[in-house]
């Protein structure tokens, strides 16, 4: 059951942290007091810079934080996220013990988070909140199976594909209903497919973990078995004709225009009006399947799946997706198999942080207004824009004299550019919570609530406008983004604070810290991905030819450098799955860099804590990737996300960049000094 609420807005690009108020370089100069923001306890002086430069800016920090029990990965992302947490839990704590008016915010958050915590009526409750969902599970042959699917997953669950609004990749400002596949309960196709030693007993470990979650639910040792064995052939079958992680990044491989009687015909076993009056809504006018041969074969084996399978298939996807909101053994169970096993976690957080975690991800906007009162005044938001702005004039700056850029691409990447879609700290206009009903008595009905809201609200925008004021992230979230289809870069309230940014610190950190998380967000829209979409946010070619093989062949250095370089024994990097975050690292340090230059030449140089400017700078940039992990993490990592190690996102993209070398007198032959020849460089 996916009981946690979900934006339909899609979101590409990841970045790092920051919070309170951060002071433009303007009104920066004015500051008194001035220190070089570098904390120097967190730095190893016994590690050369040229030789491992994320060891030299964070071996202190590695020291002084080791790995907590219950964390994977725990670095400076962390740590801000916890600070952001410890507000959140004074806010739903507040709220909690408060007797608010019955339908308002407070009310809602409060009695949400006291439901959460209410661990004895958890227990009580056993798996009666799920009942319903697994009578239908139970009773699901293939001839009722499209009323079946829509009415779990409004409940939160289902299975085999997704469903939903979205923008049209092609006609950007326009929802279309998207069809998608989904359904696999490990990672991705590769650990389905994979048959090497590790992966096999991975398998076997995951089968285990079905086989405990059945056995919970009532069935006998070895029935559970048999239906753990059932639900891993099921799930190999989709994961065969699944995209692989780097093919659903590629917008070309994943727009397939259609309409109802197309896509009825791609997949004659399953009958879509009655699954779209079972969903609640009209028939759509058009559709984007973003993988039609997955599509196809899920109806064909409709003909070979039997009934009893698929029952079984889609038991295990009520109780896998409510997991964490059931009784301690399943919760246990969950956590011992996908965060022990798959991560290398050694215990769980505490249940109030992912108490608060959940209340953040059902009703995010409500808790948001009031962190973002606390936390983040009008002051703040300008001085933020302002500095996104000194970085967006840079990145303008650069594309107009980009030497292999021709300029007929050169005039549509600036248009592209002056259409960016700002957003800062929060949304403009709050979500409506009125239909989401919330009560004290029941977690798990508020979250089956939760999905039915978002259900609703979401299909409800097929066929109509997009809402280009709607956010993809809360605003206490340590993250940023940039959106292709919205052609938009957005920084949450949560990121705007140390180590991004330091309002009593020189500029040089700063703009190694947050100017280049500006400048990451910024030159996504110009990345492998980005750049196929133009300045409305429509999948279109805008390039030359001759400038699309130019981009490529530097596209291209990146893969070769990330493909090359491992992150555990015997486990690399996948380049086509992480160029677009590579780049991106790469392009937005490299704009950081030059509108620090431009502010340097202007103001006299400091040698603070005895670092220059510019070492300042790439200290700042090296210290927000400060993280202890485990092995388990960086290979589950490396098979499944776009974004590369943190030890590789400082070295690789630092040893790309004369601007190091010369700033920490590396030499080449140095292990941070490439080749000329060997150099990656596009912005």
């Amino acid at each position: 059951m996916q009981i946690s609420a979900s934006k339909a807005l899609r979101v590409i690009a990841v970045a790092a942290l920051l919070s309170v108020p951060f002071l433009s370089a303007n009104v920066r100069a004015a500051a008194t007091a001035v220190v070089s923001g570098i904390n120097v306890a967190n730095l190893d002086t016994t590690c050369k810079p040229c030789d491992d430069f994320y060891q030299f800016a964070n071996g202190g920090w590695k020291t002084a934080h080791p790995l907590p029990a219950a964390y994977p990965s725990y670095g400076a992302f962390t740590v801000l996220a916890l600070h952001n947490r410890d507000v959140l839990h004074g806010i739903l704590d507040k709220a909690a013990a408060s007797k608010a008016k019955a339908g308002s915010n407070d009310q809602k958050i409060g009695d949400f988070y006291a439901s959460c915590m209410d661990e004895a009526a958890i227990e009580k409750a056993g798996t009666t909140p799920i009942g319903p969902a697994l009578a239908l599970a139970s009773a699901a042959p293939a001839e009722n199976l499209p009323t079946t699917l829509a009415q779990l997953q409004t409940a939160g669950s289902g299975g085999f594909f997704g469903f939903g609004a979205g923008p049209d990749a092609k006609n950007s400002r326009m929802n279309i209903a998207n069809v998608g596949g989904g359904g696999l309960g490990l990672p991705n196709k590769d650990y389905y497919l994979k048959t090497d030693p590790a992966s096999v007993a991975l398998r076997q470990q995951y089968v285990a973990h079905v086989t405990t979650m059945f056995t919970l639910l009532g069935e006998t040792p070895d029935a559970a078995a048999a239906d753990a064995a059932t639900v891993l052939a099921f799930e190999t079958d989709l994961a065969k004709v699944s995209l692989s992680a780097a093919d659903r990044r590629d917008p070309q491989k994943t727009y397939h225009p259609m309409n109802a009687a197309q896509l009825q015909a791609l997949t004659p076993n399953f009958d879509w009006a009655t699954y779209f009056k079972a969903s609640g809504v009209p028939t759509p006018a058009a559709f984007n399947v973003s993988a039609p041969d997955y599509m196809t074969a899920f109806s064909a084996d409709l003909k070979t799946w039997t009934p009893a399978q698929i029952q079984t298939y889609l038991k295990w996807r009520v109780v896998h997706g409510a997991a964490t909101a059931l009784p301690k053994a399943f919760v246990d169970a969950n956590w011992d198999f996908f965060a022990h096993t798959l991560q290398g976690s050694k215990a769980q957080l505490p249940r109030w942080q992912r108490c608060v975690a959940a209340t953040d991800g059902s009703l995010g906007e409500v808790l948001g207004q009031v962190y973002v009162a606390q936390t983040f005044p009008p002051a703040a938001k300008a001085r933020a824009l302002d500095m996104v702005k000194t970085i967006k004039a840079t990145l303008r700056d650069d594309l107009s004299h980009l030497d292999w850029m021709s300029e007929a691409t050169r005039q549509k990447a600036v248009k592209k550019l002056d259409a960016f879609m700002l957003k800062i700290g929060y949304t403009d206009k709050w979500q409506d919570y009125t239909k989401y009903h919330v009560t004290r008595a029941s977690y798990m009905a508020n979250l089956i609530a939760s999905s039915r809201y978002e259900r609703a609200r979401n299909l409800a925008q097929i066929g109509k406008p997009v809402d280009r004021t709607e956010w993809g992230m809360t605003p206490p979230t340590v993250n940023a983004y940039y959106s292709p289809s919205g052609n938009e870069i957005v920084f949450p309230a949560g990121i705007l604070q140390p180590p991004f940014y330091y309002a009593n610190a020189d500029p040089a950190v700063n703009f190694g810290a947050i100017g280049a998380v500006i400048g990451h967000e910024s030159t996504h829209g110009f990345d492998n991905t980005g750049r196929q979409y133009d300045a409305m946010g429509n999948l279109t070619d805008w390039w030359t030819p001759e400038d699309s093989a130019k981009f490529d062949a530097k596209a291209k250095c990146i893969i070769d450098q990330f493909d090359a370089s491992e992150v555990a024994p015997g486990v690399h990097e996948q380049g086509k799955l992480v160029q677009g975050e590579a780049i991106a690292d790469l392009g937005g340090l490299t704009i950081a860099y030059k509108a620090f230059e431009k502010w340097q030449a202007k103001h006299p140089r400091q040698t603070l804590d005895g670092y220059t400017p510019e070492q300042r700078f790439f200290i700042g940039f090296g210290s927000v990737w400060a993280s202890n992990d485990t092995v388990q993490y960086r290979t589950f990592l490396a098979n499944t996300n776009e974004h590369p190690w943190d030890q590789l996102r400082v070295n690789n993209t630092v040893s790309n960049m004369p601007q190091f070398a010369q700033a920490w007198f590396c030499k080449i032959g140095d292990k941070m000094v490439r080749p000329e020849a060997d150099r990656c460089q596009i912005w």
